[in-house]
C-alpha cells in the first residue's frame, strides 16, 4: 500500500511514482498449506474407505455426534464458566457442541464395561469382573480411564456477550460449573483459591473474573491480597483487590447448590457511560448525537468502528447501504485523490487552494526577491548533482534568482556558492560582490565567502576579518584536481579532470564585467578550478581566491556562435508566472488614479486634495512670509 492506495499486480513502483525514502506498507499474508489428497483405500471386504483428514465433509462424517459421546461432565446447552485462553479470565458461557479430540477414540461408558472405539473401527473392552484382585488398583485404573476419556473431550463454548460466530474450543480443564455461591469476607481463608474480580488496567474499577489464591487478609480494612492464576500454571503478580465480589469455585462433576444463580457483574463495555442505557455517549453510541436509540438504524464505519444514525449523516441516508464496506465521512477517501496505476501524485486539498496552484498570483513583484519562497523544486537531478541540468541549455536567462533556484541550476536564494564541504561545489553565481573579482569571460578570478559581518539581515558589507578554508570555500577547493591544503592552497595537476561547477552570471555584476547580462541571471555553462590560493585582499584581510576556466561543449553566450545558438533555441528572458500580468495591472491602476485625479480637478473638486505634499509646504511657507510682511507694514504705519 502507498499513501492509502493498494498497489496492483503487474505494475512497478515507478508506475506509482514511489521515490527513495518513501514509506510503503506491506501486509504479510499467510500462504495456505496445500491440501493433501489421498486416494481411496480398499478394506478387506472390498469397500473403499477415505482418509478422514482430507476434507471438512469427511471430518464431519468421522466426528461423533453429541449423543454418541458419553462420559462428558456437561451436555449441550449447559451454562458453565469457561476460561478465555487469550487473557486467562473466566466468562459465563453456553456449551454449543461437544466433540472428541482429533484422532482420539470415542469413549462410551456403560454399566460395568468401558468400551473405547478407535478410528480404525476396532473396539476393546474391559470387564469389571476381569479386574485385578486388588480393589484399590481396580479403582485407580477406572479413575485413570475416566480422566483420560474426559481429557479427550472438547467443549465448543459461546461466551456471553461475544459474537455469535465466535466459538471457543476448550478442554475440560478450562470448563467447569458456573460459580453461583458468593463468599463473605469473614469466610475467606488465606491460601484458598477463589474466583475474584480484578481490572488489570484500572485496579479501582470493575474488571474480569480470575482465579486467585488469597495471600493476605486484613480484617480491619477488609482488604484482600491475592495472586492471580492465568491458566496453564502461570501466576501473575500479587495484587490488592478493590472489588469484594468473591465466589466459590465449583468443582467439575458437582452442581452449584444455588443453581444457575444471577449473572455476575462484569466490567462495563464502555468506561465513559458505564453502559447506562439512559445516558448519551458518543463513544459507544452515535458519534453525532450520542443517542442509543434505534440500534437497527445505526451503521458502523469499517475503519474506525464509529456508529452513526442514518439521519445524523450529512446527507442523511434513508436505509442501510447495500455495500460490503462502509466508511464514515472522516475515514472515506476522496475518489478524486486516489492515485491510480501510472498516475502522478496529486496535490493535496490544502495546497490546491494556494495561489501558486490556482494560477492566480497576488505577489507584489519587485519588492525584493531574496526571501521569496519557491513555488516548485527541481526533481530531475538530486541536489548534490555535478554538471549541467538536463533541459537547461547554456544561455538560459531568468528575471530573478528564485527562478534559477527553481530550475535547479543554483539552488540557494542568496548564497553565492552552492555545495557541501565534504563533496564539493555544485554551482556559483558571479554578481560582483567582491572588489577582488576579475572576469575575462572564458576564465575569471573568484573570491571565496566569509570574512564579512552580515548581522542585522544585511546583504552586503565590507571585509572585516580573514576568510577560512571551511564550508563553501572548502567545497570549491574539493573541485580542484589537487589535495586540499588550508595553508597555501593548491594547483590542479590536470584542471580538466576536476569536478565541474555550474556558473551563473547576474546583471548585478555589470559594473565589474562586460560579460554579465543586461538583465536577470544567465546560465553560462560549466567551469573548472585551475588553482586556489590565499592572499591579502583589497580591504587588507586574507581572502581565498580561485581561478576558474570554462570547459563546456556549448559556445559561450557572448560569442557569435553562442548568440546564434540562443536565437536558434528561442531562449528569451523568463519571467515568473503571473509577473507580467501583475506589472500590467499595476500600470493600469496607476493610470486609473491619474485619470480619476484629473477628472476630479476638472469637476471643481477641492483643490487641496489634488495638491502634492511639496506644494502644500511651499504654500504654507509663502503664507507665513506674507503674513509677516503685512505685520511689518502695519507696525510702520
Amino acid at each position: 500500500f502507498y499513501r492509502g492506495k493498494q498497489l496492483e499486480d503487474g505494475h512497478s513502483l515507478f508506475d506509482y511514482s514511489v521515490g527513495l525514502n518513501e514509506i510503503i506498507q506491506l501486509m504479510v499474508r499467510n500462504v495456505p498449506a496445500p491440501v493433501a489428497t489421498t486416494g481411496s483405500a480398499s478394506n478387506g471386504n472390498g469397500d473403499s474407505t477415505t482418509n478422514g483428514s482430507d476434507t471438512e465433509e469427511t471430518m464431519e462424517e468421522v466426528e461423533p455426534k453429541e449423543e454418541e459421546i458419553e462420559g462428558a461432565l456437561f451436555k449441550v446447552g449447559d451454562q458453565v464458566d469457561a476460561r478465555d485462553l487469550r487473557c486467562g479470565a473466566w466468562f459465563e458461557g453456553k456449551i454449543k457442541r461437544i466433540t472428541c479430540a482429533s484422532g482420539a477414540s470415542s469413549p462410551t461408558f456403560t454399566e460395568g464395561v468401558a468400551t473405547s472405539t478407535s478410528s480404525s473401527g476396532e473396539s476393546s473392552s474391559s470387564s469389571a469382573t476381569a479386574a485385578p484382585a486388588n480393589g484399590d488398583s481396580a479403582g485407580n485404573d477406572a479413575s485413570n480411564r475416566t480422566s483420560n476419556a474426559e481429557a479427550d473431550i472438547h467443549y465448543h463454548v459461546h461466551f456471553d456477550g461475544y459474537d455469535d460466530n465466535e466459538i471457543a474450543e476448550l478442554t475440560s480443564v478450562n470448563v467447569r460449573p458456573k460459580a453461583a455461591k458468593s463468599v463473605s469476607f469473614a469466610d475467606v481463608t488465606v491460601g484458598e483459591m477463589y474466583m475474584m474480580n480484578y481490572n488489570c488496567d484500572a485496579p479501582k474499577d470493575r474488571g474480569l473474573w480470575y482465579d486467585a489464591r488469597v495471600t493476605e487478609k486484613d480484617s480491619q480494612s477488609k482488604k484482600v491480597k491475592a495472586v492471580l492464576q492465568l491458566g496453564n500454571g502461570v501466576e501473575g503478580e500479587e495484587v490488592q483487590l478493590a472489588q469484594m465480589d468473591i465466589y466459590r469455585i465449583e468443582k467439575s462433576g458437582q452442581s452449584s447448590e444455588d443453581g444457575d444463580g444471577d449473572k455476575r457483574n462484569n466490567a462495563p463495555d464502555c468506561r465513559w457511560c458505564k453502559d447506562v442505557e439512559t445516558r448519551k455517549c458518543k463513544h459507544c453510541a452515535c458519534v453525532e448525537c450520542g443517542g442509543k436509540d434505534a440500534p437497527d438504524k445505526q451503521i458502523l464505519c469499517d475503519e474506525c468502528d464509529s456508529a452513526y444514525h442514518l439521519w445524523c449523516l450529512n446527507p442523511p441516508l434513508e436505509e442501510l447501504p447495500e455495500v460490503e464496506e462502509w466508511y464514515c465521512p472522516d475515514c472515506k477517501n476522496d475518489e478524486n485523490e486516489v492515485i491510480k496505476a501510472g498516475e502522478k501524485l496529486r496535490v493535496s486539498k490544502k495546497k490546491s487552494k494556494m495561489a501558486s496552484k490556482q494560477g492566480s498570483c497576488t505577489r507584489d513583484w519587485g519588492k525584493g526577491m531574496a526571501c521569496v519562497g519557491r513555488t516548485k523544486v527541481c526533481t530531475i537531478v538530486p541536489p548534490n548533482h555535478f554538471g549541467s541540468i538536463p533541459g537547461v541549455p547554456v544561455g538560459s536567462l531568468w528575471r530573478f534568482r528564485v527562478q534559477v533556484s527553481e530550475a535547479g541550476v543554483h539552488r540557494p536564494h542568496v548564497s553565492g556558492i552552492s555545495g557541501r564541504s565534504e563533496e564539493g561545489a555544485f554551482s556559483l553565481v558571479l554578481a560582483g560582490g567582491y572588489e577582488d573579482d576579475k572576469d575575462d569571460g572564458t576564465e575569471f578570478f573568484y573570491t571565496g565567502s566569509g570574512g564579512r559581518d552580515l548581522s542585522g539581515n544585511k546583504r552586503e558589507a565590507k571585509q572585516s576579518s580573514d576568510q577560512q578554508l571551511t564550508l563553501m570555500n572548502r567545497a570549491l577547493a574539493k573541485n580542484c584536481d589537487a589535495s586540499v591544503n588550508d595553508k597555501i592552497g593548491g594547483d590542479a595537476k590536470d584542471w580538466k579532470k576536476g569536478r565541474p561547477v555550474r556558473v551563473v552570471r547576474s546583471a548585478k555584476g555589470k559594473k565589474h564585467s562586460k560579460f554579465a547580462p543586461d538583465e536577470g541571471c544567465r546560465y553560462d555553462g560549466l567551469y573548472k578550478i585551475v588553482k586556489y590560493w590565499p592572499e591579502k585582499g583589497a580591504a587588507g584581510f586574507k581572502v581565498w581566491r580561485y581561478l576558474l576556466r570554462r570547459d563546456d561543449p556549448s559556445p559561450a553566450p557572448w560569442t557569435t556562435e553562442g548568440k546564434k545558438n540562443i536565437k536558434k533555441l528561442g531562449l528569451t528572458l523568463q519571467y515568473p508566472e503571473g509577473y507580467l500580468e501583475s506589472q500590467a495591472q499595476k500600470e493600469q491602476e496607476k493610470e486609473a488614479k491619474k485619470v480619476a485625479a484629473k477628472r476630479k480637478r476638472s469637476e471643481g473638486g477641492d483643490p487641496e486634495e489634488s495638491v502634492t505634499p511639496a506644494k502644500r509646504r511651499k504654500r504654507r511657507r509663502w503664507r507665513q512670509s506674507e503674513n509677516a510682511r503685512r505685520v511689518e507694514i502695519l507696525r510702520s504705519r
